[in-house]
């Protein structure tokens, strides 16, 4: 077990605001532009960031660091929450779909995070997996404009379906940030 001692110091990258991630300058999510118009380019533009966010508290780690189960007694990894949201990504393609459920990427319950071991293939299969997964939720939200409308067997609204996307990363993104300052440290939001 370990002890408050044996945890790395804190740190962070950023030096204009101490509890930032990056320095406003060089943080990919800030925009110099104008806010999203609309409520469908706001949410879009909402889970971009949380996407990003949770790649970014992954930068910089090792396969061994990706795969630790840092925060104990937890199961969750930083690369068990790529597979994860890969897992989950699929899931709720299947929410808008008639037909029925896709298999499995990993397996039974709890497989994302069981089988996150620190192997580089296993890593790169992850961000993999994810990027495409991501990609054809997507393009399957993309063919329903209308934020209102119903789908799949449960009749769940567009709306309904990305801002639980957009709780999901949030939720995660927040794990993310102990895990990764249990792993080396670093810290911001």
């Amino acid at each position: 077990m370990h002890r408050m001692t044996d945890q790395p110091a804190r740190w962070t990258e950023a030096t204009v605001y101490p509890d930032m991630w990056a320095d406003p300058d060089t943080d990919p999510r800030n925009s110099n532009g104008p806010s999203p118009d609309g409520e469908l380019a706001t949410l879009h533009d909402c889970l971009t960031n949380y996407r990003l966010t949770l790649r970014m508290k992954c930068e910089g780690l090792d396969a061994e660091q990706l795969a630790r189960r840092s925060v104990p007694p937890s199961t969750m990894s930083l690369l068990g929450l790529i597979r994860h949201l890969a897992e989950t990504e699929r899931d709720w393609r299947d929410w808008i779909s008639d037909g029925d459920p896709q298999p499995k990427l990993y397996g039974k319950r709890d497989a994302d995070f069981d089988g996150a071991v620190a192997e580089q293939a296993v890593v790169d299969a992850a961000y993999a997996d994810l990027e495409r997964e991501q990609a054809a939720t997507d393009a399957a939200l993309a063919e329903h404009p209308d934020l209102g409308a119903r789908v799949g067997k449960d009749g769940i609204a567009i709306r309904e379906l990305i801002v639980h996307r957009i709780d999901e990363y949030a939720r995660h993104c927040g794990h993310a940030d102990l895990l990764r300052e249990c792993i080396d440290g670093r810290v911001g939001q």
